[in-house]
């Protein structure tokens, strides 16, 4: 498995695209150089800084007739990459 999980598109990531930096899901043991390296081999871009945040997972209960049943969201790392002013990374030119 790659350091690149998936691009996050959320509104607020749509927005930022705007200028010029991008959101990833990126493997949680991954580091700024290795996503910095990842992001120029698979797009052709230029990268100029890279941002790190760990997205905490959360509780998540239901009451069922067994009673209440409890669970948790996966916790996962995001990466904001900003490339080059020129560069442009197309999410949807594959589909």
């Amino acid at each position: 498995m790659g350091v690149l999980i998936k691009p996050l598109v959320t509104e607020k990531a749509s927005a930022l695209n705007e200028h010029g930096k991008y959101g990833f899901v990126v493997d949680k043991k991954a580091n700024k150089v290795q996503i910095k390296k990842e992001v120029e081999k698979t797009y052709g871009v230029t990268v100029e800084s890279v941002n790190t945040m760990v997205h905490p997972g959360k509780s998540k209960s239901r009451y069922s007739k067994s009673g209440v049943i409890e669970g948790k969201t996966p916790s996962q790392k995001r990466a904001i990459v900003k490339v080059a002013d020129g560069d442009i990374i197309d999410f949807y030119s594959g589909i």
